[in-house]
């Protein structure tokens, strides 16, 4: 096994972790992203202004990606490796 299986393997459990907190918790992590933003945008007298924002953004995607991942990886109703199903998506309980 490499380095890297040995990796995902140790962290796998962690993963859906993460999911459920950054779902849990997501109106606080994006409050935080825009606190510490703007917070770097005034240190930077604005210089940085349109990269501190694109940053911003990506950071709140990978937040949402989280968010919406189930703990095999993918998305909900998506098994895992495939494409999601055709319709609505089952009731969840």
């Amino acid at each position: 096994m490499g380095l890297l299986d040995n990796l995902k393997a140790r962290l796998g459990p962690a993963k859906g972790k993460v999911s459920d907190l950054a779902q849990q918790h997501g109106d606080k992590i994006d409050r935080g992203l825009d606190k510490v933003a703007k917070t770097v945008d005034e240190r930077t007298k604005g210089k940085y202004s349109d990269r501190i924002q694109t940053g911003t953004e990506k950071a709140k995607g990978a937040r949402d990606r989280l968010a919406h991942q189930d703990h095999d990886g993918g998305t909900p109703g998506t098994p895992p490796g495939g494409t999601p199903p055709a319709g609505p998506l089952p009731p969840t309980s």
